[in-house]
């Protein structure tokens, strides 16, 4: 019943994009969801890769549980603070602009377990 835990904070991107991937991902073991990142054309996609590729480093060597037996138990994404610009806009005006983050927990925990 071993579980390890990863985290991705401040990624700058909206959480309803991350969690879009993230719904994708939820419940595949390790080797199958790494397969689907590696294809998706999507910008969120390269930092859920080396997020899991950390989870998978951390199972290795902290708790030391095969890499192929690891499956993905939770995948939450959080929203993080945002970040506030401002836009000119006609007759003097400002627009704002809201430029979010997510936080990304990742627990892998082996199969034997789930």
């Amino acid at each position: 019943m071993a579980e390890v835990k990863a985290q991705l904070k401040y990624f700058r991107a909206s959480p309803q994009k991350v969690r879009a991937l993230a719904h994708l991902l939820r419940g595949k073991s390790v080797r199958s969801a790494e397969e689907n990142l590696k294809f998706l054309a999507r910008r969120p996609a390269e930092a859920m890769r080396k997020l899991l590729n950390s989870a998978r480093a951390n199972a290795r060597g902290k708790v030391q549980l095969d890499s192929d037996e690891l499956v993905i138990k939770e995948l939450r994404v959080d929203q993080g603070p945002t970040l506030k610009r401002f836009m000119p806009r006609a007759f003097g005006r400002s627009y704002p602009i809201r430029k979010r983050t997510s936080h990304i927990t990742l627990v892998l925990s082996d199969k034997k377990s789930k």
